[in-house]
C-alpha cells in the first residue's frame, strides 16, 4: 500500500492537499453571533447568542428591562403564524391584513382573494409547484421574490401572505382583477 504514496503524483496531490487545509482561514468562526428580532414600528433588537442557554430559552439578566408592549407582540405575532398554518387560519389572517392595511378593498375583494388562492395553493403554505418553481400561498414565481418582505418566506405563510397582497395591489390593484386574469390565463 505506501508504494502507491512513493509515486510522484500521488505526493504532489497530498503536499497539494496538505498546503490548502494550512491555509484554510478559520477566524470567521470565531466572531459571536446574534439573533435580530423585528417588530413593525419598533426599533431592531440584537440579542447575543451568549444569553441564550438552551434552544428556546434567554437569560435575560444582561437585559435591562423587557418591554412588555414587545413581548405581547411577538406572542401576538407567534399566534398569527401558528393560526395561518391551517387554510382556515390563512384566511382570517389575510382577511385581518387587508381590513388593516387595504382600507379600500370591500369584502368582495376578499371573496376574490379566497378564489384566487384556493386556485393557486389550496391556501397550503406549503404549496409547491415541481415544475415551474411557484411556492407558497400566493404562489410566487420565483418564489424567492418573498424576501422582499422577509427571509422565513419558506416556512412563514404570514410572510406568504403579506407578500401576495402586495404584489396583487402593485399588479393588479385589486384580488378581483388578478381573479379576472387569472380566469383569462390559469395565472396571475
Amino acid at each position: 500500500m505506501l508504494h502507491k504514496f512513493r509515486k510522484p503524483g500521488y505526493a504532489v496531490a497530498a503536499a497539494f492537499t496538505i498546503a490548502i487545509l494550512a491555509t484554510v482561514d478559520t477566524s470567521f468562526a470565531q466572531s459571536a453571533l446574534s439573533r435580530e428580532v423585528t417588530l413593525p414600528d419598533l426599533p431592531t433588537q440584537t440579542i447575543p447568542t451568549s444569553t441564550l442557554l438552551e434552544p428556546g430559552l434567554l437569560d435575560l439578566g444582561q437585559v435591562a428591562s423587557v418591554d412588555a408592549h414587545v413581548m405581547a407582540l411577538v406572542s401576538l405575532q407567534a399566534k398569527q403564524v401558528e393560526a395561518a398554518k391551517s387554510p382556515e387560519g390563512a384566511r382570517l389572517v389575510a382577511a385581518d391584513l387587508v381590513a388593516a392595511n387595504y382600507t379600500d378593498w370591500n369584502s368582495s375583494q376578499i371573496s376574490c382573494l379566497d378564489q384566487l388562492w384556493n386556485n393557486e395553493s389550496h391556501w397550503n403554505f406549503k404549496a409547491h409547484n415541481y415544475r415551474s418553481g411557484a411556492h407558497g400561498i400566493p404562489q410566487a414565481l420565483p418564489a424567492v421574490k418573498m424576501e422582499a418582505v422577509a427571509l422565513d418566506w419558506r416556512t412563514n405563510p404570514v410572510t406568504q401572505i403579506r407578500w401576495g397582497l402586495k404584489y396583487i395591489k402593485a399588479r393588479y390593484g385589486t384580488p378581483c382583477a388578478a381573479l379576472r386574469k387569472q380566469h383569462r390565463s390559469h395565472g396571475y
